[in-house]
């Protein structure tokens, strides 16, 4: 309970990702498959098969209630911004979003309700709202974060025969698939094998290479030093490591994703007790990532794989 706890605190600084990949272990991967009538070039009823089953959408829908940050950005992204009245108090980005008070962890159905959706996406259920969408007969997709990368496709394939934007998805996809592979092919580590820590918060919970966050940054070849202290998979890919394990593992790059929630920065790392001595820290090995991009799961994951490629580069090449 007490990670669960500390998992929601950190998703309310920075978007809601590792809440729900605990969540979810076990919950059914989101596809998309559609049904057609009759009519020309129309693509509803759709059947949309997400976390909470399957979802049968009517009609096109013209008013879409994100309470997903990361649904958010992947239905602007694919083009469905302009069906999208109303997102969640932590749907920052884009900037034209439109940011209502509807609260991202506590959220009522009436709430929701009060704008009138056809379509809801939620990452997780609180307050029994997938109960209440459904007793008011309001089409709604559960989308809990992303354990692998192919749900984060899942996920985009079914935001766009939800929303009725299939062609417009496949191309932001390929695009997005095209751009993670040139950032790994474009990594030149000079042979080295570097390792990291990726801190979610200053009490030192990490990621395993087991996480979609791991799985993605381990494509650049780095070696994740959380992973021996989930070997048994106790922590569901989360473990709280310590200081002395950190500073004895001394990895090469420390990935602050704690810098909006928590205030961490380089400065915050290098007077931490027996830190200043780590080669990170000495050789500019801390690197500040920005809360929201690194606990989120759409478009931007590749800016967010970039960074930490860049930073990796810089430091093979420095050395």
């Amino acid at each position: 309970m007490r990670l669960l706890s500390l998992l929601l605190v950190l998703a309310a600084c920075g978007g809601d990702a590792v809440t729900t990949t605990i969540a979810t272990t076990t919950t059914t991967t989101v596809v998309a498959t559609t049904t057609t009538t009759a009519v020309p070039d129309q693509n509803f009823p759709a059947t949309v098969i997400a976390a909470n089953g399957e979802v049968v959408i009517p009609e096109r829908p013209e008013a879409i209630v994100s309470l997903s940050a990361t649904a958010t950005e992947m239905l602007f992204a694919i083009g469905a911004g302009d069906q999208v009245v109303a997102v969640d108090s932590l749907s920052n980005y884009p900037p034209e979003a439109p940011v209502t008070d509807l609260a991202a962890f506590t959220p009522s159905a009436e709430a929701v309700a009060s704008y009138s959706p056809d379509l809801v996406v939620i990452s997780f259920d609180t307050n029994d709202l997938l109960a209440g969408l459904t007793q008011l007969e309001i089409p709604t997709l559960s989308m809990p974060a992303a354990a692998t990368i192919e749900e984060v496709w899942a996920q985009f394939a079914a935001l766009g025969a939800a929303s009725g934007n299939v062609d417009e998805t496949a191309a932001v996809v390929a695009a997005i698939q095209a751009d993670l592979a040139e950032v790994v092919a474009g990594t030149d580590l000079g042979g080295r094998t570097l390792s990291y820590y990726y801190e979610l918060d200053p009490s030192y919970f990490s990621v395993t290479s087991s996480t979609f966050i791991g799985s993605l940054i381990g494509q650049l070849g780095l070696l994740n030093i959380a992973d021996p202290a989930d070997a048994d998979g106790a922590a569901f890919g989360f473990p709280q490591l310590t200081a002395e394990f950190i500073i004895a593992a001394d990895p090469d790059l420390i990935l602050l994703a704690d810098t909006l929630c928590c205030a961490q920065n380089a400065a915050a790392v290098a007077v931490r007790p027996g830190w200043e001595g780590m080669k990170a820290v000495a050789g500019s090995g801390v690197v500040e990532l920005n809360d929201d991009v690194a606990s989120r799961w759409g478009p931007r994951i590749v800016d967010l794989l970039s960074q930490i490629a860049g930073a990796a580069g810089e430091l093979a090449a420095a050395a």
